[in-house]
């Protein structure tokens, strides 16, 4: 699949607006570490291979291990994730297949004992910001090449 659109090109702004709150979610104190593994999950669910290119990459230069790359999927059966990052995990399975799964209370109090209030605003935004990258790529025809 070739690109369709620049969408940089056509719409600057919008694009602009994409990257500020990029630079925002840079800026929490939720880990990059545990960033790019919210990334590689959320894109692994919404099929986006673009990303997951991008960010298994990051992952890999900011030094993270090649086993935890590859069994984020089965997150849940492993126990070389924190109960941080699990958390993390679950949460951005269920925002990024939120009309199926929700955010039931019983979820947002099992990571209220890991983040605070802050940190759980901070998390649903990073969430959804990966969410946005891969609709925006996955739509857009981007593709994954190898470097």
């Amino acid at each position: 699949m070739e690109q369709r659109v620049s969408h940089f090109d056509h719409a600057p702004e919008g694009m602009g607006v994409m990257l500020k709150m990029e630079e925002y979610t840079k800026t929490t104190a939720i880990e990059q570490s545990l960033q790019e593994l919210i990334k590689i999950r959320a894109s692994q669910i919404n099929g986006c291979a673009y990303c997951l290119n991008m960010h298994t990459a990051d992952a890999r230069k900011d030094g993270e291990t090649e086993q935890r790359i590859y069994c984020i999927g089965a997150w849940s059966d492993c126990d070389f994730y924190t109960d941080s990052e699990k958390i993390a995990l679950e949460l951005t399975e269920h925002v990024t297949l939120i009309p199926t799964k929700r955010v039931p209370d019983e979820l947002y109090n099992r990571v209220r004992l890991h983040f605070n209030e802050k940190q759980y605003v901070d998390l649903i935004l990073i969430i959804n910001q990966i969410n946005n990258w891969n609709r925006i790529s996955i739509a857009m025809g981007n593709h994954a090449t190898e470097k």
